[in-house]
């Protein structure tokens, strides 16, 4: 029995304990497929969208009162089975005095690369104090969500290393895999540090009152498995490691990652997250045994006819009914321009269709 099986010791089990999406990823029976989508708290709901009108998307992360009624927007809209914080993966970067922003279109821009021994020195310890926001707005989304289980999420060292060392987004990270090459100790350095900061930042979360985190390696399918194992799994593995005796379920998502599952799931995580480019039933084959699997319909599916969108979940569904555990979600984030109702009728479908 790991961890992972049972509440922390000496801990009775939380109110969220028996829910569906926290039975999923224990690989427990379940009364029905748990649905929740990346990126559900906000981009496509007009809710959000007036709310966060005029509010500069970092200092929207941190105002408690905020993030807590964007987190559960789509919990009442679509009656998810588990809500997602609302944050984003640079907030702990900002909160160690990072000079980053996050510009509208383009994404977390970088003053100051990381590319020198020197410029690690920008990266010092997370403590709880500089993040305080997300202890409020846990506590406050907690109270408010009851049996719903709230998940926490960080960026993987590797997807922080990456905005860090490119200075923002990149398609073909040019200057990231000239550091990794050129200079694995500084490379091994940098994620070191980034670990933890990320281990820091989960924990705040746990402690607060988070129920199962996922760790976002959104940029790591640039990689080809041998790079990864070598000089990416070191770093993520310490940051499952140092959140294992919480007795939270422990997600690892990143997309165009179908040859990298594997290593993945080895790194730690209970649940591996697949994107929509490999069925269920061969991401199964490629994890092994002992993890359970989230995903993968297709984001872009949602904008067909309503026929389309339940015949492709029939396929994933169809996929997942052999796996040990299964929570439904898409393959990569909500498309900003999603409607609405397509979501919520996708979530009201997948419990339909797989109540027990």
């Amino acid at each position: 029995m790991s961890a992972n099986d049972r509440p922390a010791a000496g801990q009775p089990p939380t109110a969220t304990y028996e829910s569906a999406f926290l039975k999923a990823c224990r690989r427990e029976p379940v009364p029905h497929t748990p649905v929740w989508f990346m990126r559900q708290a906000g981009r496509s709901l007009p809710e959000y969208l007036k709310v966060r009108e005029g509010i500069p998307m970092l200092e929207s992360c941190m105002r408690p009162e905020l993030v807590a009624e964007i987190t559960l927007q789509p919990v009442r809209r679509h009656n998810v089975d588990a809500a997602i914080y609302f944050s984003d993966i640079v907030v702990p970067l900002k909160a160690i005095g990072i000079d980053l922003d996050i510009k509208p279109g383009v994404g977390p821009v970088v003053e100051n690369p990381i590319r020198t021994r020197a410029d690690l020195a920008q990266l010092r310890d997370l403590t709880p104090e500089e993040v305080w926001y997300v202890t409020e707005a846990i506590k406050l989304l907690t109270a408010e969500l009851g049996e719903t289980p709230l998940i926490g999420f960080a960026g993987a060292p590797f997807t922080l290393a990456s905005y860090l060392v490119e200075g923002g987004p990149s398609k073909n990270h040019e200057h990231t895999k000239a550091l990794m090459y050129g200079d694995p100790q500084l490379w091994a350095d940098l994620l070191d540090r980034l670990a933890e900061i990320t281990s820091a930042f989960l924990k705040v979360q746990i402690e607060a009152g988070a129920s199962a985190v996922q760790l976002f390696d959104s940029w790591v399918g640039a990689l080809a498995p041998a790079d990864y194992r070598r000089s990416v799994m070191p770093a993520s593995t310490k940051v499952f490691e140092s959140v294992a005796g919480y007795g939270v379920p422990r997600i690892h998502f990143g997309v165009g990652t179908g040859e990298l599952l594997g290593l993945m799931g080895e790194a730690g995580a209970d649940v591996v997250g697949v994107d929509w480019r490999v069925p269920l039933d061969e991401a199964a084959r490629r994890v092994g045994p002992g993890k359970a699997l989230q995903g993968n319909l297709d984001p872009a599916v949602l904008f067909s006819t309503t026929e389309a969108v339940e015949a492709k979940t029939r396929e994933v569904l169809d996929a997942a009914a052999g796996l040990e555990g299964h929570v439904f979600n898409l393959g990569h984030g909500v498309p900003p321009n999603t409607d609405p109702d397509a979501l919520t009728r996708l979530v009201e479908h997948v419990h339909q269709q797989t109540a027990r």
